[in-house]
C-alpha cells in the first residue's frame, strides 16, 4: 500500500509541474508585471506616454509618464552607464498579461529631442518575467514570502536607442532587447508646448558642457 500511494503522489506532482499548477498557476503569461524607465547618467529623460500591447492582443493606452530615476555619479565615462536599470519607481499595467511589444515617447533633455516608437519584447524576455513569477530566488529564499510581480525596464538614451531588460527571480535586470525609435514629428507634447521641453538640470548641464553626449556608446 505505502508503494501505491507513492506512486501515485508521483504522478500528482509531475501533472501540476507540466501545467504550471506547482505554483498556483493556470495562465503562465499571466501577470502581474510593471514597467520602469531607466537612461544613462546625465542623460535625462522626459516620458511623455507609454503603452503596452500583451499576448492576447490588448492594448494597455497611457501606462505611465512623468520623470525616470535620477542619479550621479562621478567620471567622465558615466554616461555610458545606466542608472535605474535596477529597479524604482515601476508602475504596475493592470490586468495585462506579458507583453509582446511596448510604446514609448519622450523627450530626451539633453539634445533636446521628442523620440516614439514601438519595442518588440521577445520570447527571451517573457521567459524571464515567467521565472520570475514562478522561480524561487536561492540567494534570497525571504522573498518567498512576498506577492510575486514581474518588471520590465526600458532605458531611453539619446538618438532614440531603447535597451530593455527584464527582472528575473532574483531582481537581477536581464538585457532582453535593443530597439531605435523615431523621432516625434510633433516635437515635445505633441506640438502643444511651444516647442518647450522639460528643462534639463544643471548637474546634467555642467556634465555634457564638458564631456558631451556619447552617442553610439548604448
Amino acid at each position: 500500500m505505502p508503494i501505491l500511494w507513492i506512486l501515485l503522489g508521483a504522478l500528482l506532482v509531475s501533472g501540476c509541474q507540466a501545467s504550471g499548477l506547482s505554483t498556483g498557476r493556470s495562465d503562465m503569461d499571466a501577470g502581474p508585471w510593471a514597467i520602469g524607465i531607466a537612461h544613462p547618467y546625465f542623460m535625462e529623460v522626459w516620458v511623455e506616454d507609454s503603452a503596452a500591447i500583451d499576448v492576447d492582443g490588448v492594448l494597455y493606452r497611457r501606462i505611465s509618464s512623468g520623470g525616470a530615476a535620477g542619479g550621479e555619479k562621478k567620471g567622465a565615462d558615466v554616461a555610458r552607464e545606466w542608472v535605474g536599470v535596477s529597479g524604482g519607481g515601476d508602475i504596475a499595467v493592470r490586468g495585462a498579461k506579458l507583453p509582446v511589444r511596448i510604446y514609448v515617447r519622450w523627450q530626451s533633455a539633453v539634445e533636446p529631442q521628442t523620440y516614439q516608437g514601438w519595442i518588440e519584447i521577445p520570447e527571451s524576455a517573457r521567459q524571464v518575467m515567467r521565472d520570475a513569477l514562478t522561480k524561487e530566488c536561492p540567494s534570497i529564499p525571504e522573498m518567498s514570502a512576498f506577492p510575486r510581480s514581474a518588471a520590465v525596464r526600458l532605458g531611453l538614451a539619446p538618438g532614440g536607442v531603447v535597451q530593455v531588460w527584464a527582472e528575473d527571480e532574483c531582481l537581477r535586470p536581464v538585457k532582453v532587447a535593443r530597439g531605435q525609435a523615431e523621432i516625434a514629428p510633433l516635437g515635445p507634447y505633441l506640438g502643444k508646448s511651444g516647442g518647450r521641453y522639460y528643462p534639463q538640470t544643471e548637474a546634467s548641464k555642467r556634465y555634457v558642457e564638458k564631456y558631451g553626449i556619447p552617442y553610439g556608446s548604448w
